[in-house]
């Protein structure tokens, strides 16, 4: 699968949700994550050391607010920003396509597990038919099971456990 964003667009993202409000890592984290649908989260390993990055370039800087860093944007930021507009424009567009493309991949990953299943089982269900040998509860009722020399069903209860003698049918005497 490539990479999410391409060489220096995760850079310019960061900029552009810090522009939107000032931030801490985490929260950039879980905010890029909603934007991507659940389908991308960058780890701490990557969003901390390009925040540090950016902060050393002049283009964020940051203040310590209840023991965490709030990320914020400076005017050079801003400038920056606002000269890569038209490349903002278009990561933003490439950002809805890799959603899209990871969401299909997820949907033919998941299509393709539920065919596999579904194959299983009919294998399953042939072998145990071939074999004479159904699950218990094969009809779909808790315990069921059928006298196989007699064809008739056996005098087993729910769950399987035998039923008292002359129980079976004699409700109402």
């Amino acid at each position: 699968m490539p990479p999410v964003f391409a060489h220096g667009r995760l850079r310019l993202y960061l900029l552009k949700l810090l522009d939107e409000a000032p931030r801490h890592g985490y929260e950039v984290i879980r905010l890029l994550e909603e934007r991507f649908h659940g389908l991308y989260a960058p780890s701490a390993g990557t969003v901390y050391p390009r925040l540090a990055k950016l902060e050393a370039e002049g283009l964020v800087t940051h203040a310590t607010e209840g023991g965490r860093k709030v990320y914020s944007l400076t005017d050079a930021g801003r400038a920056e920003l606002s000269d890569r507009g038209g490349e903002l424009a278009d990561l933003e567009l490439e950002i809805r396509e890799s959603v899209a493309e990871l969401a299909a991949e997820i949907r033919e990953d998941v299509r393709g597990s539920a065919s596999d299943l579904r194959r299983q089982m009919r294998e399953a269900a042939s072998q145990a038919r071939a074999t004479g040998g159904a699950p218990s509860g094969a009809d779909g009722g808790p315990g069921h099971r059928d006298d196989q020399r007699t064809g008739r069903e056996a005098p087993h209860g729910p769950g399987g456990r035998a039923r008292p003698a002359g129980a079976a049918g004699e409700a109402g005497r």
